[in-house]
């Protein structure tokens, strides 16, 4: 794999400010020379700017941050219980994690997918992705990302819809795209009836903002049927809970 011919790259790239930020925890036991098979994936290793930080499952939990426990670890109690308590006996905690300058390829996301593989081959049992709110078996995250082709930017990025504060209105939003260097989205004022289409939206948009896409602030956004174009209205900050990132607002027309 070169820089000129790139794994995983994004046709619709252009220079941003933000990094792309990755976090992973990687449970089970490993065996104390950790040699990780990553080549199995066309991966050479980690790249610069993505560490792992190893760590005995006890002494974690003592961390105020321990994800399996607290608001998140709630959340994944109640999605996959029976994952979720191997995860919190499993002997020891690998931390992938770091942050990689805007480019024009994914080609950190794809080797470090493969050394994530690797993880699960010598002794990893379960991996937790906190930014979308998510702990997999092995069997689980191989079936969702080591997929023919690369797994597509829908599988890297959770879509949750809330109550809005408009009655019988919805907020679907994203979390997630800080994988990417790019915001999240947030779409305001959906009507029940059109759930389905806003959903479809937001994957038609995360694919376009994972390719190295961006939205201007005042972006109009035309969608088939509405009666009136949305307008983009890039804000927040890594410091809101909702998203953990910042993101692009947008209205869906009343």
């Amino acid at each position: 794999m070169t820089e000129t011919s790139p794994a995983w790259p994004r046709p619709y790239w252009t220079p941003g400010e933000e990094k792309a930020v990755l976090v992973f925890y990687v449970f089970g036991k490993f065996d104390a020379e950790l040699v990780i098979p990553s080549m199995r994936y066309q991966s050479p290793g980690l790249p610069q700017g993505i560490e792992i930080q190893r760590f005995q499952n006890a002494v974690l939990r003592q961390w105020d941050g321990y994800p399996l426990q607290g608001a998140l670890g709630e959340i994944l109690h109640t999605e996959n219980p029976e994952v979720t308590q191997q995860a919190r006996i499993a002997p020891e905690v690998l931390v992938v994690r770091g942050e990689i300058d805007d480019r024009n390829s994914l080609d950190y996301l794809h080797d470090t997918l493969g050394v994530l593989a690797g993880l699960l081959d010598v002794g990893g049992t379960s991996i937790l992705d906190p930014q979308i709110l998510s702990l997999f078996s092995a069997d689980q995250w191989r079936q969702r990302y080591l997929v023919p082709g690369g797994a597509p930017p829908r599988n890297h990025v959770l879509i949750l819809c809330n109550a809005d504060e408009t009655p019988d209105r919805s907020w679907v939003r994203t979390r997630g795209m800080r994988k990417f260097g790019r915001p999240d989205l947030s779409v305001r004022n959906v009507p029940e009836s059109e759930l389905g289409r806003a959903g479809s939206m937001c994957e038609r948009l995360m694919e376009f903002l994972s390719m190295g896409g961006h939205f201007r602030a005042g972006q109009e956004l035309a969608v088939d049927g509405l009666s009136s174009d949305m307008v983009a209205e890039p804000g927040g900050s890594a410091d809101d809970p909702q998203f953990n990132n910042t993101h692009v607002a947008f209205h869906w027309p009343d």
